[in-house]
């Protein structure tokens, strides 16, 4: 049925059960792409906890954070690529599901943020009303 899913991702333990469901969600379907997305917000990094690293450091850590994900879809059977947006991840991740052909995003309900542990996460609430496909929030 799903054949271009798009996992947000941020190491928390809600976007892992969204990967985790993912994998069920095409299982069986030997067409299926996921497309996994992590949106750094350098501005935002830079001033927290990554003082005195590169862009390109930044990235590169990025890159390597996405790799076990990327290794629990292919241990699967499941095809997958990894894309890095740019910006607060609400508004990246929105631009990003809506100039492509995804059928599902699937995104967890909270993020790492202490703030939102009360509510529905701002990211997943910006992703789920502004994306023009179905969106999953996994809990």
């Amino acid at each position: 049925m799903y054949q271009h899913v798009l996992v947000a991702i941020d190491g928390s333990d809600h976007s892992k059960r969204a990967a985790r469901h993912a994998i069920q969600l095409v299982k069986g379907t030997p067409l299926a792409q996921v497309t996994i997305i992590c949106a750094v917000d350098y501005g935002k990094s830079e001033r927290e906890s990554n003082r005195g690293l590169t862009s390109e450091q930044i990235a590169t850590a990025a890159r390597e954070y996405m790799a076990p994900f990327e290794d629990i879809f292919r241990q699967a059977g499941i095809r997958v690529k990894s894309v890095i947006v740019h910006g607060a991840p609400g508004p990246a991740i929105v631009s990003h599901a809506n100039e492509h052909p995804y059928d599902i995003v699937i995104i967890g309900s909270r993020g790492l943020n202490p703030v939102q542990e009360f509510v529905l996460g701002s990211v997943s609430h910006k992703v789920a009303k502004r994306v023009k496909v179905p969106v999953l929030v996994i809990k």
